[in-house]
């Protein structure tokens, strides 16, 4: 009877052992995530970490994290941005290319990984630095400036004289339209880096010969004293665009009288899409 007691109370301290051993995590560390290309600025706020094809979580960086899973695991890391510049509305950017990496997991201990992303390959769209020249047309003070962290970089303001300006991008090669777009609900993005002590709205003019041009408001973008780096989501108002024919971005602010001058400057225009 003895034997038996003891044996039980070895199958239960046995067991409990192994219940602690699967509760205690292993560790990941990303203090950020780096694109891959030197020319281009980007903005990555998030994590989305899939771990063996599941999807673990998304962790703001820089972030250090539990997870239930030990030995080799393949782990991918997409780069995550706040859509349209929200917080609430974080995803993973489509035109980047996923950070893949296989390591050894062990609870208890940490794992560090620094992702590098890059641009994907089959992607288009229009693109504006100012270094090479410009494509607008403005109603108001335009000019381009030099010594910005990129190079040359665009400048609008309004003084006193004006009430209200318009600017808006006119590429080339650009509007879009629906013959180089890819499909209906295919991602388009604009991305634009600024700094303004202004509040300014980004919209799109769409444009068709069967009816007149609807001037549509997509963003209002709040002042930055130091540069940063917007996505704004174009897809839905590009898809919803049924029969029209051309599309292109344009910029409005209005005058406030509380301050000397607006101003807003930016830089690195890009609107993107995948290739047709």
């Amino acid at each position: 009877m003895k034997k038996i007691t003891y044996l039980l109370i070895l199958l239960v301290f046995a067991s409990c052992q192994k219940e602690d051993a699967v509760g205690i995590p292993a560790y990941i560390k990303i203090e950020n995530i780096y694109l891959g290309e030197n020319d281009y600025n980007s903005t990555i706020t998030d994590a989305w970490l899939y771990i063996n094809g599941q999807l673990q979580g998304v962790y703001e960086l820089p972030a250090k994290f539990p997870v239930l899973e030990e030995g080799n695991a393949n782990i991918k890391v997409y780069a995550g941005i706040k859509n349209n510049g929200i917080a609430a509305e974080r995803t993973a950017y489509p035109f980047y290319n996923p950070y893949t990496i296989n390591t050894e997991l062990s609870i208890n201990s940490t794992t560090e990984i620094n992702p590098i992303v890059n641009i994907k390959r089959n992607i288009d769209g229009q693109f504006d630095d100012f270094d090479n020249g410009y494509s607008f047309n403005s109603d108001t003070c335009f000019q381009v400036l030099s010594g910005g962290p990129y190079g040359k970089y665009g400048s609008l303001s309004l003084s006193d004289s004006d009430s209200i300006l318009i600017t808006e991008i006119n590429y080339q090669d650009f509007p879009l339209s629906f013959e180089n777009v890819p499909q209906q609900g295919s991602p388009t993005y604009l991305e634009l880096d600024y700094k303004s002590n202004t509040t300014f709205l980004v919209g799109m003019y769409i444009n068709s010969t069967n009816s007149p041009t609807l001037e549509k408001g997509l963003l209002w973008i709040n002042p930055k004293e130091d540069w940063n780096k917007i996505y704004i989501d174009l897809t839905q108002t590009v898809s919803e665009a049924i029969g029209a024919e051309t599309f292109s971005i344009f910029i409005k602010m209005q005058r406030d009288s509380n301050l000397d001058e607006n101003k807003l400057d930016f830089d690195n225009i890009r609107i993107i899409h995948y290739e047709k």
